[in-house]
C-alpha cells in the first residue's frame, strides 16, 4: 500500500493534470488527491471509465464496452483503503462459480470453478491423468506470483532495474524463454486442458504459443482469487472510483479534449484545452499509448519513442464485437461467461497473428443477465460477443467483409446452442477494428495495446515516468494490460509523481476565471447525451 514517506513536504497546493479518466487515470487521481495534490482529470467522453464503462442502448439494453469481469480486486481495495474507504461500501462484486464455461469445438467442455476438487473432476472427464496435476500447477504459480509481485510493483526506468534484487530473485521461476503453452506441458498432456489454462493470454492480445511463460499466472489468478461480476456492469467500478475522487476534491471534466501537453524546456508544465491553458506541476497521460502520446506530446519530448519507433512497435490483435439486444431468454446452459475454442485453435491463433481473417474463429460470449437482472429489460437479454481478429495493419477491408463476417459469427454461435437469436435481435451494434481506431482512439485498432513480448516488457515498455514532469499510466506502459495490472501501474506512477512533486517548486496558479468556466462547462453536461453505441449513457 502506498504511504507518504517521512521527510516529505506537504503536497497541498501542488497541481496535477490527468489526461483520460480510464481506470489507470482514476486510480492515479485518487492516490494523488489523498496526498493533498489538486487534481484535474480531463476526459474527452461524456462518461468516465474509458473502455471500462457500461452503456445503455436504446431499448434499455446495457453493455460493457470492453472488460466484462473483474479480477483480483485486492489491489483496488488497497487503493480505496489508502483513501480511508472500503471498496465494498462503493461497489457490489459477485464472485462467479462457475467462472466460465469452456466449449472445445473438437469435443469436450470444462466448467471452470475455483473449487479445486470440482475443477479436478471437470478436467478428469476429458483428461484423467491431467487432473492429478492441477494442485501442482496452482502451487507452482502461487510461488511464481509471489516472486513476481515485487517486480510488478517496481518502476523500470533504467537498465540497472533489470538487475534489481526483485528481478534476480524472480528470474529462476519465470523461465523467460519458454512460452505459456510450453510451460503448461510440464503439467498437462491434453492440449484442451492446456488451452483451458492458457486462453487467458488473449487478455493481452497474444497467442499462448508465443506469450512468455510468466503469464501462466493469469489463469492462476482466476482460480486463486476469483472472477467477479460488478453489479451493474464493469462501468460500476469506474463510477465508484470517480465518485470517491470527487469526494476527495478531484475536478473531473467530461466531454473535454486535450490539444497538447505544454512544455517549458524539457519539462511538462501543463496542457492546452480548447485554447485554455491549464498549468500544472505534473501531467499524467492515461490513454492508448501509441495513439494518444504521439498526438499530444511533440516528438522531441519523447526521444525513446519517436514516431518511427511507435510505427514499428509490435501490437496486439484486435476484436470484432457484437452488442446484441435480444427479445426472449437464453438457453439454461448458457452461463455468464462462455468461450468457444475453435477445433484447430493453433491455426486460428496463427491466422490472427499473421493478419489473416479466420473463417473458423474462436469467440467469447458474455450473458451478464445470468447473474445480473439489471443488464436488460424484463423478458430480454443483452449479449456481448467478442471475436479476436487481426489489427488494422493486416489491411482488411472491414466495410467489405464486415457483413459476411457478422453472418459467420452468428452461425458460430449455434455451437453454443444459440440457434434462433438472429430473428430475435432488437438492438445491434457492431464494433470492428476501424471503430476501435476511429471512435475509441485505439492505435491500429489493437485493443490490447502494445504486445507483451519480452522486447516490450519491463524496461523496454514505455516508462511510467516518461520525462520531466510527464508520466504515463494504462495498458501501454509498465506493467501492462488488464485491470489489476493497470491499477498496480497506477500505484507505481503515483509513487513516482509524489516523490518528484515533493522536490519541485509549485506551478503558477491557474487563473480563477478559467477554472470556474471549465467547471461550469463540466457540471452542465448530463449523462443522458448520446454515447458510442447510440445509447443514453
Amino acid at each position: 500500500m502506498l504511504q507518504p514517506r517521512d521527510g516529505y513536504r506537504t503536497l497541498s497546493g501542488r497541481r496535477a493534470v490527468v489526461v483520460g479518466a480510464g481506470p489507470g487515470g482514476l486510480a492515479v487521481a485518487l492516490l494523488l488527491a489523498r496526498e493533498g495534490v489538486q487534481v484535474t482529470v480531463i476526459e474527452k467522453e461524456e462518461q468516465v471509465g474509458g473502455r471500462t464503462r457500461t452503456v445503455t442502448a436504446p431499448g434499455g439494453y446495457r453493455f460493457d464496452i470492453g472488460p466484462t469481469f473483474f479480477l483480483y480486486p485486492r489491489i483496488l481495495a488497497d487503493i480505496f483503503e489508502s483513501c480511508g474507504e472500503r471498496l465494498e461500501d462503493h461497489l457490489v462484486l459477485e464472485r462467479l462459480d462457475p467462472q466460465y464455461h469452456i466449449v472445445f469445438e473438437g469435443g469436450g467442455e470444462i466448467r471452470a470453478t475455483p473449487d479445486v476438487a470440482r475443477l479436478e473432476a471437470e478436467i478428469a472427464r476429458i483428461a484423467p491423468e491431467d487432473a492429478r496435476h492441477v494442485g501442482r500447477f496452482l502451487a507452482d504459480n502461487r510461488a511464481k506470483l509471489a516472486a513476481f509481485t515485487p517486480v510488478l510493483q517496481q518502476a523500470f526506468d533504467s537498465l540497472r532495474s533489470l538487475a534489481s534484487p526483485a528481478m534476480l530473485a524472480a528470474l529462476p521461476l519465470l523461465r523467460p524463454h519458454a512460452t505459456v503453452d510450453r510451460d503448461l506441458k510440464r503439467y498437462f498432456k491434453d492440449p484442451r486442458v492446456r488451452l483451458a489454462f492458457s486462453f487467458q493470454t488473449k487478455y493481452l492480445g497474444m497467442s499462448p504459443f508465443r506469450c512468455p511463460s510468466l503469464f501462466t499466472i493469469l489463469s492462476f489468478l482466476e482460480y486463486e482469487h476469483g472472477v467477479y461480476h460488478p453489479v451493474g456492469g464493469c462501468g460500476a467500478v469506474s463510477e465508484a472510483m470517480a465518485g470517491l475522487a470527487r469526494r476527495l476534491g478531484v475536478d473531473i471534466r467530461l466531454g473535454t479534449s486535450v490539444d497538447r501537453v505544454r512544455f517549458e524546456g524539457t519539462r511538462a508544465v501543463g496542457v492546452e484545452v480548447g485554447g485554455e491553458r491549464l498549468d500544472a506541476d505534473a501531467v499524467v497521460i492515461n490513454g492508448d499509448f501509441a495513439k494518444v502520446v504521439p498526438e499530444i506530446v511533440p516528438e522531441r519530448h519523447r526521444p525513446r519513442w519517436r514516431d518511427q519507433k511507435v510505427a514499428k512497435a509490435r501490437l496486439s490483435c484486435s476484436t470484432f464485437m457484437l452488442y446484441l439486444g435480444i427479445e426472449g431468454r437464453m438457453p439454461e446452459a448458457l452461463g455468464h461467461h462462455t468461450i468457444l475454442l475453435a477445433d484447430d485453435y493453433r491455426r486460428n491463433i496463427r491466422e490472427v497473428s499473421e493478419g489473416i481473417l479466420p473463417m473458423q474463429p474462436s469467440l467469447y460470449v458474455q450473458h451478464a443477465g445470468y447473474t445480473d437482472g439489471g443488464m436488460a429489460p424484463p423478458g430480454h437479454t443483452s449479449l456481448y460477443v467478442l471475436v479476436p481478429v487481426p489489427n488494422l495493419r493486416a489491411g482488411i477491408d472491414w466495410a467489405a467483409v464486415g457483413p459476411s463476417f457478422r453472418a459467420l459469427v452468428l452461425e458460430r454461435l449455434k455451437a453454443l446452442g444459440l440457434t434462433d437469436i438472429a430473428s430475435r435481435i432488437r438492438y445491434e451494434r457492431i464494433v470492428d477494428p476501424t471503430h476501435w481506431r476511429d471512435e475509441f482512439s485505439v492505435h491500429e485498432g489493437a485493443t490490447f495495446n502494445l504486445s507483451h513480448d519480452l522486447g516490450q516488457m519491463l524496461y523496454f515498455r514505455p516508462h511510467n515516468r516518461f520525462g520531466p514532469g510527464l508520466y504515463l499510466v494504462g495498458g501501454g506502459t509498465h506493467p501492462g494490460s488488464g485491470l489489476p495490472v493497470i491499477y498496480e501501474g497506477a500505484r507505481i506512477t503515483a509513487r513516482l509523481m509524489i516523490e518528484d512533486l515533493a522536490r519541485r517548486p509549485r506551478a503558477a496558479a491557474e487563473p480563477d476565471h478559467a477554472l470556474s468556466e471549465a467547471r461550469a462547462r463540466s457540471e452542465s453536461r448530463t449523462l443522458g447525451e448520446a454515447g458510442p453505441l447510440g445509447e443514453a449513457s
